[in-house]
């Protein structure tokens, strides 16, 4: 963090909570073989040679494959990779530097830390050893058994994991992030176009009252009149401040859907609950509606036709509370159209009937006089009370060629409309935005389908549509972790396939990474979660987590083949001699993870699904994991050859003149 100048913040310290439990794996994997070593005779000095020899490539592959898979993270582009570009690097270094640590530190440690006579053991080893040797041994057993069948059960196995994957995950809930409680809800007041100051200030203080008489979890109510940015003396909004979660019975959401009832009395002004949404990026985006969907059209009238059937059709739907559209058609406008042939008839000019009309209501500044020593502007316009009604214009007169007073009712007709006060564009189109509020239960994802349903009800060819603020938001980060989490599987595979120099191997490994989606979709969905951008992020993560016990089976397990044993005997040892690394790494990593799946501390919801994810995925890939790895590979695993580095070494070691007959029968084996 320091090399990089980063902070510490809520991502960099989340970085650091889940590399709590990664930094340990390859320490427990190296201490465990050590161990494993000096149990079955070696001194302390050779076990730690030969264990960290035995098991440095499992190390290496498993710490470069769980960094490797952050790269994306890293590089992606909008406000995901901004976002969690810190996160990535923190965790990506903190896994690098515990692999080093561990192949160099770890076994000296070992050397001076470990007790002369290790067979003495400890009362808690006494008392826990039993447990684990039955483990193992129950292992074995059932594992023979699945190996008998292992080709139909490892299929069923896979295609049920595929199925919970497709139809839960097809169903999950989607969203930008979970709602945060973050102890504020605004109130948007919108009241008639037109309306001065003093209507919208009255109506402010009328709402406030109310909140304050009526929600007893209240701590401060503020009130904002015209609303920042808006331009409109109709427009106004409160910020209520609430006392902190803890100190309250109700959430911040169940305080706001009672503030949606509460403003349903009001006819006269349309108020709306809004809370802050947990991420935004655009301008104005965390206390605005969280569906923004836009209707773009060449065609302006067309625009204006569709809108209030769009609007009616959301105002039906189940899924929104609350909505509102910013091309309003009611600021009153009064169309005059000048009759030129009446006008030529009465010797009227058009410039005429123009000046008379810009000189009475435009109040413009003629000079200034000078009286009591103070200086006064001179305006021209009609009094008040001659031009408060539209139609007292028709009243006003002007001169004709002849010098004759001409009234204006004889020259222009008169319609009154109501147009809005701004026409919006979007990318070149003129546009619409439909903002919605969400039901109880629904998300942004529920929002913009139901949206996409009625444009494609309501709308037709000459109309497209696009989204924006946080549901364009959701689009792109959605867009974005669904590339990032390809690309870690393309390059995951490339890493394994170099470091192995084999295209099966890493295939038998990543037979892993649907075991631990399905683990972590199945998590979602019983824990009542969403799809969003945090357990997108952990679900990245649970690639490099559960490839690491596929590498450390495999890796064995060829040690096994180069050694003369078949397939399937090499799997089954393999597998049951890393079944207590396997499980001491899972453990540790799903402890490191516990403190975020229990939302612990200050507004920790929104982190809960990237615990759960991890939690779910790897406890579930853990039990599947030890059983389809084996089968796995016993049928897709090729024969194993030795090296020529490792032939050099051999031949290093077994002159000719020695043992060059048992060593020729060793490799004949092979």
């Amino acid at each position: 963090m320091y090399i990089m100048g980063y902070s510490i913040n809520i991502l960099t310290l989340l970085a650091i909570v889940l590399a709590t439990g990664l930094v340990v794996d390859d320490g427990i994997v190296v201490t465990e073989n050590i161990f494993k070593k000096m149990e079955q005779g070696m001194n302390k000095h050779k076990a730690a040679l030969e264990g960290s020899k035995e098991i440095y490539f499992a190390v290496i592959a498993t710490s470069i494959t769980l960094a490797i898979v952050f790269l994306p993270i890293i590089f992606l582009q909008g406000f995901v990779g901004r976002l969690f570009r810190e996160f990535g690097i923190v965790l990506a270094g903190a896994v690098m530097i515990s692999a080093f640590v561990s192949l160099s530190l770890t076994p000296v440690l070992n050397i001076f830390l470990t007790k002369k006579d290790i067979h003495k053991h400890s009362k808690f080893y006494k008392l826990t050893e039993p447990f684990f040797v039955g483990l193992e041994n129950l292992y074995r057993r059932t594992l023979t058994v699945f190996m008998r069948v292992r080709v139909p059960a490892t299929l069923l196995i896979i295609a049920a994991c595929a199925a919970a994957i497709v139809f839960i995950g097809k169903n999950l809930p989607s969203e930008l992030a979970p709602m945060e409680d973050r102890n504020r809800v605004r109130a948007s007041i919108t009241g008639p176009e037109g309306s001065d100051f003093d209507f919208t200030d009255r109506v402010n203080y009328q709402i406030a009252q109310q909140l304050l008489d009526s929600i007893p979890e209240k701590s401060v109510v503020l009130g904002f009149a015209p609303s920042f940015g808006s331009g409109g003396s109709n427009s106004s909004f409160l910020s209520m401040g609430l006392v902190d979660a803890g100190e309250r019975k109700r959430s911040q959401d169940e305080i706001a859907q009672q503030m949606t009832r509460m403003f349903k009395k009001y006819n006269n002004v349309r108020v709306f609950a809004v809370q802050e949404q947990t991420i935004s990026v655009g301008l104005g985006g965390r206390g605005s509606f969280p569906v923004q969907f836009v209707l773009q059209n060449l065609n302006f009238d067309s625009l204006k036709a569709v809108v209030p059937r769009f609007m009616e059709e959301v105002s039906k739907s189940p899924v929104f509370q609350g909505f509102d559209v910013n091309l309003k058609f009611n600021q009153p406008e009064l169309q005059i159209s000048i009759n030129r042939l009446k006008a030529n008839e009465l010797g009227v000019s058009v410039m005429d009937i123009s000046s008379t009309l810009q000189l009475a209501l435009s109040g413009r500044r003629f000079g200034y006089f000078i009286m009591n020593g103070k200086q006064y502007e001179v305006i021209g316009q009609v009094d008040r009370q001659d031009r408060d009604d539209p139609m007292d214009l028709k009243s006003f007169f002007v001169r004709n060629n002849k010098g004759e007073l001409i009234q204006l009712d004889n020259l222009v007709d008169m319609q009154e409309s109501a147009n809005p006060p701004t026409i919006y564009h979007f990318n070149r189109f003129k546009s619409a935005t439909v903002s919605a509020g969400l039901a109880p239960g629904k998300t942004v994802g529920d929002g913009i389908a139901e949206m996409r349903s009625i444009a494609k009800r309501v709308l037709n060819e000459t109309f497209s549509t696009s989204l924006s603020g946080a549901s364009r938001d959701y689009e792109e980060s959605a867009s974005n972790t669904s590339f990032a989490f390809l690309l870690a599987l393309v390059l995951i595979f490339l890493v394994l396939a170099a470091q192995f120099e084999s295209f099966i191997d890493p295939l038998i490994i990543m037979i892993t990474v649907p075991l631990a989606l399905a683990g972590a979709i199945i998590t979602l969905s019983v824990f009542g979660q969403t799809l969003n951008i945090f357990s997108q992020i952990g679900i990245i993560m649970l690639i490099g987590l559960v490839t690491k016990n596929g590498i450390l089976i495999v890796e064995f397990a060829n040690q096994k083949r180069k050694a003369g044993e078949m397939k399937v005997t090499a799997a089954i040892d393999s597998a049951v001699a890393r079944m207590r690394p396997i499980l001491m790494t899972t453990l540790a990593t799903t402890l490191g993870a516990l403190p975020i799946a229990l939302a612990i501390g200050s507004a920790g919801k929104s982190r809960i699904p990237l615990g759960l994810v991890i939690i779910g995925g790897m406890l579930f890939a853990l039990v599947l994991t030890l059983y389809v790895v084996p089968a796995v590979y016993s049928f897709l695993s090729r024969k194993k050859k030795i090296s020529y580095d490792e032939m050099a070494a051999v031949a290093d070691e077994n002159p000719p003149d020695s043992q060059s007959a048992p060593k020729d029968d060793a490799h004949e084996k092979v």
